[in-house]
């Protein structure tokens, strides 16, 4: 490797501080090597973001243009907002979302962080330039079908955008910092903000559009958790039992998963605390949930099993693998 992209590479990726004050100059092949692999994840994840908010931005304008904007729609959020301006003053939409998503910028850099900031000023940017620049053919007038295709790809876009690590509607980052000053959680701000946006609908537009843009709003929310959430829906479980180790074997070897063991006690009313048992712990999908507790129910009847939803997983044995016996 050229000794000067050794040098960059070690300096850049690695960032290794020194105690010592003297200039590196010759670095290990274990420490190129790390740099070099650092480096192709570094652009790989940069790659993928670019492409996740591009396709993003695609996804809500169509939304936008060909379904919502023809037929006065709007959305829950600052699209909303946006959307609603635009139809009562005429304002172009590319204008208004720049506008009003500018303090939720402010706000991300604050609450998140500055490379989240960057990421959602620029797609916010590019949504805006391609509401303005880019004109996709209207659909239908289908009050119904506006209303569920138009939140499908409105949410769809939000959600990638968000994969990407960035918004193209900032009012969750208001709801983080709302949540933060008054105590409450995210999601009670942001449904008293879309009832505020709904209700001011109602009377400006129509009951009619209001109640259609519900639609919307309700189906854009489940798609921007299809999204992000997946197809697959993770299944935390925790099985206490005193045949662990039997439990144990059974999900390495019959469902192909993995498992983390923690070492508790077990007690229950005044029985009080009994001997040391081994705490199993292990992530499946909902498709598998019932063969799981089927088989727990064949090894041992009285086990203890605490199941919590997951939102999302990464690395570990989290994707069925081929067993060889």
């Amino acid at each position: 490797m050229n000794p000067f992209w050794s040098k960059m590479i070690t300096e850049l990726i690695l960032r290794e501080k020194k105690k010592s004050e003297e200039r590196v100059t010759e670095y290990s092949k274990y420490a190129m090597a790390k740099g070099f692999r650092e480096l192709k994840i570094t652009v790989f994840r940069g790659l993928k973001d670019v492409f996740l908010i591009a396709g993003g931005i695609a996804s809500a304008a169509f939304g936008l243009e060909s379904f919502l904007l023809p037929n006065n729609f709007i959305d829950g959020g600052a699209t909303g907002i946006s959307l609603l301006i635009s139809e009562l003053g005429n304002v172009p939409l590319y204008i208004l979302l720049l506008l009003i998503n500018i303090p939720f910028v402010f706000l991300g850099f604050t609450l998140v962080s500055k490379n989240f900031a960057i990421k959602t000023a620029l797609a916010i940017t590019g949504l805006a330039i391609c509401v303005a620049t880019v004109h996709f053919p209207n659909v239908t007038h289908d009050k119904l079908l506006v209303a569920v295709f138009g939140g499908f790809f409105l949410g769809m876009g939000i959600g990638l955008a968000v994969r990407g690590g960035a918004v193209i509607d900032g009012t969750e980052v208001l709801a983080i910092f709302l949540s933060r000053k008054f105590g409450t959680t995210i999601g009670d701000i942001i449904i008293v903000i879309n009832i505020i946006i709904f209700s001011a609908a109602a009377w400006l537009l129509s009951i009619e559009t209001a109640l259609y843009s519900m639609i919307t709003y309700l189906v854009a929310s489940k798609s921007l958790d299809f999204v992000i959430e997946g197809i697959d829906e993770y299944t935390g479980v925790t099985i206490v039992s005193s045949h662990s180790d039997e439990i144990r074997r059974m999900i390495i070897d019959r469902l192909g998963r993995g498992i983390t063991v923690y070492n508790g006690k077990r007690g229950y009313g005044s029985h009080g605390e009994k001997k040391d048992i081994d705490i199993i712990y292990t992530v499946v999908t909902r498709l598998e949930l019932n063969r799981l507790n089927t088989e727990i129910q064949k090894i041992d009847p009285n086990a203890f099993v605490v199941m919590n939803s997951v939102k999302d997983t990464k690395g570990g044995m989290i994707k069925k693998r081929s067993l060889k016996h």
